[in-house]
């Protein structure tokens, strides 16, 4: 399957999502570790915490 170059950056944007699941030490319990992982420019936090980024910060939403 070939994707498009529209596509690619898409998914390069998104995060990284890792799910672990295992046994307690105990056996009675069934631990579910999720970890997500953002990867973003230094760029864009140095903006954040200088306050340079115009307006108020809004949650970016990515609509697959």
């Amino acid at each position: 399957m070939v994707l498009t170059k529209k596509k690619e950056e898409r998914l390069k944007r998104m995060p990284n999502i890792e799910t672990r699941l295992r046994k307690s030490k105990d056996g009675k319990y069934l631990i579910n570790q999720t970890i997500i992982t953002h990867v973003r420019p230094l760029d864009y936090y140095e903006a954040i915490l200088n306050g340079s980024l115009d307006g108020d910060l809004e949650v970016e939403e990515i609509v697959v």
